[in-house]
């Protein structure tokens, strides 16, 4: 399941911290594990555990706390907005209705080509800025007006012909 190339990426993780403290590379572990398979499963977190010498339930905890961590796949798109108070008084529930419709999918779910995961979060940190999402989890967009989403996802779309 993890290859050896991968373990060795986990020990320049742990080499970063105390012996006994292995467990601190828990979430670079997981975004290794990420970034190699695109998801995380539960053997990831099994082989994470071992290599960390911690409880698979501990590493399954960070997996599910934090939502950057896929737990299964998703598209090549995951657009994540912010649906949390600040930003639902200002459009963020509304920007996810309406990429709702636009893709024709619900928050959860990915589009029958594989494209878009289209999923809500909690707080991005840029409340000011909301409507926000954040794509793949590094691209911060801001102020997403309904025609911006259409220019995201009709430039996304177009980015794959």
């Amino acid at each position: 399941m993890i290859s050896d190339t991968t373990r060795a990426r986990f020990d320049r993780e742990v080499a970063k911290y105390p012996p006994d403290q292995k467990q601190s590379a828990v979430m670079a572990c997981l975004a290794i594990v990420q970034q190699e398979q695109g998801h995380v499963t539960q053997e990831a977190e099994q082989a994470i555990a071992e290599h960390l010498g911690m409880p698979q339930i501990a590493v399954h905890e960070v997996t599910t706390f934090y939502n950057m961590y896929n737990q299964h796949r998703v598209g090549k798109y995951k657009l994540n907005v912010c649906t949390n108070l600040p930003c639902q008084l200002r459009d963020g529930q509304k920007a996810l209705q309406h990429l709702e419709k636009k893709l024709g999918i619900a928050m959860g779910e990915t589009t029958p080509d594989g494209l878009f995961t289209l999923q809500q979060s909690e707080c991005l940190g840029a409340c000011a800025d909301s409507p926000v999402m954040l794509v793949n989890d590094r691209t911060m967009c801001s102020f997403m007006s309904n025609d911006k989403l259409d220019q995201l996802i009709d430039g996304l779309k177009g980015a794959q012909g």
